[in-house]
């Protein structure tokens, strides 16, 4: 076991840990809750960095890495449906773009074409967390409302991950027409 695996499997441990705290109410619950989750968010950065810096690359990092990513968003996006109203079709968009361009990526991979990620698809990250982020703070217990901070993160990665989506299969598409 990898350094950088062990990494991204404490990132998948703390999914659940997450996701008991969304349910508890209360400033310092909803503020641990956000800690973590940004915590567990920004080790996929770390991970990446340590595998690639130090030769560590292995197939089984490949492949739980990105696991680990989209568990992570879309485990919170979920959550965050319920405890604190967010539009379950934004979600549902989000989701199934994720869904999609990993289906597209295997799909793509048994062709011998390899589809990188593109920058948009890593804003689009940057968006998702940001946005999750401020929407876990946004309990009924702060005297601040995060809730409009993190509808416009969420709307600007939901913009994200259309365009990027779109451009991962025009991608594709240019790959297999050439």
């Amino acid at each position: 076991m990898s350094l950088p695996n062990g990494v991204t499997i404490l990132r998948i441990l703390a999914i659940p840990l997450i996701l008991a705290l969304l349910s508890w109410t209360g400033p310092g619950y909803q503020f641990l809750t956000a800690l973590l989750f940004l915590g567990a968010a920004i080790t996929d950065t770390f991970d990446g960095y340590l595998a690639r810096r130090r030769g560590m690359e292995t197939s089984l990092g490949k492949f739980l890495d990105p696991l680990a990513d989209k568990l992570l968003i879309a485990t919170a996006l979920i959550a965050l449906i319920p405890a604190r109203e967010i539009p379950a079709w934004m979600v549902i968009v989000i989701v199934g773009r994720e869904i999609a361009i990993t289906g597209l990526r295997g799909i793509a991979v048994t062709q011998g074409i390899i589809i990188s990620a593109s920058d948009l698809g890593k804003y689009k990250t940057v968006f998702e967390v940001t946005s999750i982020f401020f929407l876990i703070l946004n309990g009924k217990f702060f005297s601040t409302s995060f809730y409009p901070v993190g509808m416009v993160f969420l709307w600007v990665a939901l913009i994200v991950a259309v365009i990027s989506g779109v451009d991962y299969f025009r991608k594709y598409l240019k790959s297999i027409i050439v």
